[in-house]
């Protein structure tokens, strides 16, 4: 049997679980990474990491998925499509993290140290330092890759950095504790965590306003992969909603006990989440109106689902990624809609069974 023979065998009769999709779940309450079987729910394997990781992020290719472990001040690279760990590097305390869209900059907020380094993307060298304020949270860029935009949640701002001049551009009050941050159609949409709202930022003229409200621990935001919705998530009052892209108003949200944290998008359009108190995931499908939870490691946090035979994330394919952290700066053609129209009967802006409240002091927590 020839050699390509013999590859080819060896795929067709490799167990489906050793060729599914994939789920990487960041549990930052034990210092591990669980990789999920995404059609059983399971755990194929756990990554042991250094102390805290929180945050990832996929390279421009789809080749690489970093894992930014904070408390260990390094950053962990691995094979998306296998979970094998590739590399590690030192950098100090990566809590969130971000490439630009050209793909330049590798940029990384430090919560507990108070920075915001711009990393050389290819190197991993540090190009500059910024040091905005009290916890540098998340991270979000323009189109165009001229301007990163960070969440400084202990003094309630969101900063402008100029990327060409290495320089702060501007500063502006949004807030108690913002967290989630991204790009949506000229606008900045930022989590107000110590509130119940999202505001929508003018990064030209700096004008701040009530975009929706949502509930206590308004945390972050996520583009479905479409463009037909966003995603935002209440930590608190433990919350996720369905938002219209156009007019920013809640069409309808569920109650998922254990406080909805990251999100990711599998290819049929379900919502993946992690349950940040519950030491779970729970996955969505917002078309048929129903979720599902499986169980992880301790206070998981960032979350990335990668498709079979998928070389890079397929969210960056579709007329959705003109939002987000890493928004394009046009959409990418050739690629269907995943999501279809919610079901018949199903009214926008309906409001499911009052969620149960979780304990306030939960709420600071990063």
């Amino acid at each position: 049997m020839s050699w390509h023979r013999l590859a080819l065998f060896l795929v067709l009769t490799l167990p489906s679980a050793a060729r599914a999709d994939l789920v990487y779940v960041l549990n930052s309450g034990e210092a591990s990474i669980s990789v999920l079987d995404a059609a059983t729910r399971t755990e194929r394997n756990r990554i042991p990491v250094l102390r805290e990781p929180h945050h990832l992020v996929v390279t421009p290719d789809g080749s690489q998925l970093l894992v930014a472990d904070s408390g260990g001040n390094e950053v962990f690279f691995l094979d998306p499509a296998t979970g094998q760990v590739l590399r590690r590097a030192a950098i100090s305390n990566p809590y969130h993290l971000e490439f630009s869209p050209d793909g330049r900059f590798l940029v990384i907020a430090s919560l507990r140290r108070g920075q915001v380094d711009v990393l050389d993307a290819r190197t991993l060298e540090l190009v500059h330092r910024f040091r905005p304020g009290d916890k540098p949270s998340h991270i979000a860029f323009s189109p165009d890759s001229r301007m990163v935009y960070v969440t400084i949640q202990g003094d309630g701002k969101v900063a402008a950095f100029d990327l060409e001049g290495m320089a702060q551009s501007w500063a502006v009050d949004v807030g108690p504790e913002p967290a989630g941050i991204i790009w949506h159609r000229g606008r900045l949409l930022i989590g107000i965590m110590g509130s119940t709202h999202f505001v929508a930022l003018d990064p030209v003229s700096q004008a701040v306003a009530p975009a929706f409200t949502l509930g206590r621990g308004a945390h972050t935001i996520y583009p479905a992969p479409d463009g037909r919705a966003l995603y935002a998530t209440s930590r608190v009052d433990s919350r996720i909603a369905e938002i219209d892209p156009e007019t920013l108003a809640v069409r309808r949200w569920w109650a998922i006990p254990g406080g909805p944290d990251c999100l990711t998008f599998d290819t049929q359009g379900r919502v993946w989440m992690t349950l940040r108190w519950s030491g779970r995931i729970a996955i969505l499908d917002p078309v048929a109106d129903r979720w599902e939870t499986a169980r992880v490691g301790r206070s998981p946090h960032g979350i990335f689902y990668k498709a079979l035979g998928q070389g890079a994330d397929f969210a960056l394919a579709m007329p959705g990624a003109t939002s987000g952290t890493r928004p394009l700066t046009a959409p990418m053609p050739g690629r269907p809609a995943v999501v279809p129209p919610p079901p018949p009967g199903l009214v926008p802006g309906s409001i499911p069974v009052a969620p149960p409240l979780l304990p306030a002091s939960l709420r600071r927590a990063p």
